[in-house]
């Protein structure tokens, strides 16, 4: 505590903890995924409004195998799966899902 200038004491205010909420739960995601995906695959996260997951692997096999995956990976939270092009890197494959949390 501090004392103000009229004597009184003041309680300083703890940091929010909320930015580490949301680092941690990120961190989650990613690891779950990182775990489940080949070791060359490139995992982001991005949010335009809505929490995004990306996934950008070199074989197109493997696109087949995380399309099955993902839906069942954290109780269901990926869903609207789609697989598109993986901007500025050619040789990739994009998997892409929204994120519930």
């Amino acid at each position: 505590m501090n004392e103000t200038s009229n004597g009184e004491q003041a309680v300083e205010r703890l940091p929010s903890q909320k930015s580490a909420f949301v680092s941690e739960e990120l961190t989650k995601i990613l690891e779950l995924v990182q775990g489940s995906a080949p070791r060359d695959a490139k995992v982001s996260i991005d949010f335009d409004g809505k929490l995004r997951l990306h996934i950008d692997v070199r074989k197109g096999e493997d696109i087949e195998v995380l399309k099955k995956l993902l839906p069942l990976l954290g109780t269901g939270i990926f869903h609207d799966i789609e697989v598109g092009a993986t901007p500025h890197h050619p040789f990739f494959h994009r998997i892409s899902a929204l994120v519930d949390r």
